[in-house]
């Protein structure tokens, strides 16, 4: 079955960064267009960004366009997600999604 396990999630001061990982098995990840997803607290599920499977396409929330980037190791069966300039309103649990499904997520705070 499919399992997506995220992890590189903490806390950070405003301007820093974090790199997320995501780890995937059960299911063929190259064939795969993946997605970050994230909720804040007290908010439902925002989409962050999205990678073709091959890796060639990306495309991002407005939010975070020009300070996150997907990337992904097929090689590796890994999706990550830069994040860099993070904002106190990045605070989140960002996870890695294929279709419908997603991991347990990983915390990122965001504060001075």
């Amino acid at each position: 079955q499919v399992q997506l396990v995220e992890s590189g999630g903490g806390l950070v001061q405003p301007g820093g960064s974090l790199k997320l990982s995501c780890a995937a098995s059960g299911f063929t990840f190259r064939m795969y267009v993946m997605r970050w997803v994230r909720r804040a607290p007290g908010k439902g599920l925002e989409w962050v960004s999205v990678i073709s499977s091959d890796g060639s396409d990306t495309s991002y929330a407005d939010s975070v366009k020009g300070r996150f980037t997907i990337s992904r190791d097929n090689a590796k069966n890994t999706l990550y997600l830069q994040m860099n300039s993070l904002k106190v309103e990045d605070t989140a649990v960002y996870y890695c999604a294929q279709g419908s499904k997603h991991g347990q997520g990983t915390q990122v705070t965001v504060s001075s």
